[in-house]
């Protein structure tokens, strides 16, 4: 397999959606998939999968197609949730209490074990979106990742305290942060950082939608001045 460096992103990405579809058929009782039934589920070319697949090995036969088990068993090996990681969360606020509620993380085998917050007022309280946790004061941050052997973290914090917080939890021993913050965090190179900014993915969304109310506007306005 070729190094990391050397795999691009979009490729990378691009393997959390087979697993999704290979999940589906092999939920429905299906043993084996060409690449052409992958792309065509997934809206892509079957030669984009081959070379997509090609990065991490050799999977599959030629005239044969993937057996499904087998590539699910791969992909989740190469992408790490063939295990189980313990997640922390800081921040139960509005957007963290969400976050803690989703069962789904639980099903790719992130666990989420612990929530901080800042807030006295939260401190020593059950989520209300998951009673089995109880928020911790922040001072406990460092302590509680090295006695779980936290490597994997949820910043939904303001964003003029993710930083600091980011800092915090790279400094004990923290290696992926996934980020609510509406800012780029600035974490050693050897940190993974996955940014999801909500306000930034509406507008993508609207853009989208405007696009094509455009191109709408434009067609009915071509067509009634060609009945003209």
């Amino acid at each position: 397999m070729k190094s990391d460096g050397n795999i691009p992103a979009p490729a990378v990405r691009r393997l959390s959606l087979y697993l999704r579809q290979l999940e589906v058929l092999w939920g429905d009782d299906r043993q084996k998939v060409s690449s052409r039934e992958l792309g065509n589920a997934l809206r892509l070319t079957d030669s984009q999968i081959r070379k997509d697949l090609a990065y991490f090995g050799q999977f599959g036969q030629a005239g044969v197609g993937y057996d499904i088990a087998e590539l699910t068993t791969n992909i989740r090996k190469i992408l790490g949730t063939d295990r189980t990681w313990n997640v922390l969360l800081v921040g139960a606020g509005n957007l963290g209490s969400a976050l803690s509620a989703y069962r789904g993380f639980a099903k790719k085998g992130f666990r989420l074990v612990a929530v901080f917050d800042s807030d006295r007022k939260k401190v020593g309280k059950p989520l209300a979106s998951n009673p089995d946790l109880i928020v911790q004061h922040i001072d406990e941050l460092e302590s509680q990742v090295k006695q779980r052997e936290i490597h994997l973290a949820i910043n939904a914090v303001p964003a003029d305290a993710a930083q600091q917080i980011a800092h915090r939890l790279v400094k004990a021993g923290v290696k992926g942060l996934f980020n609510f913050a509406p800012v780029n965090l600035d974490v050693d190179s050897d940190v993974a950082v996955s940014s999801v900014d909500l306000a930034v993915q509406l507008e993508q969304l609207s853009f989208q939608v405007s696009m094509t109310q455009s191109f709408v506007e434009s067609e009915k306005t071509r067509r009634r001045r060609k009945k003209q």
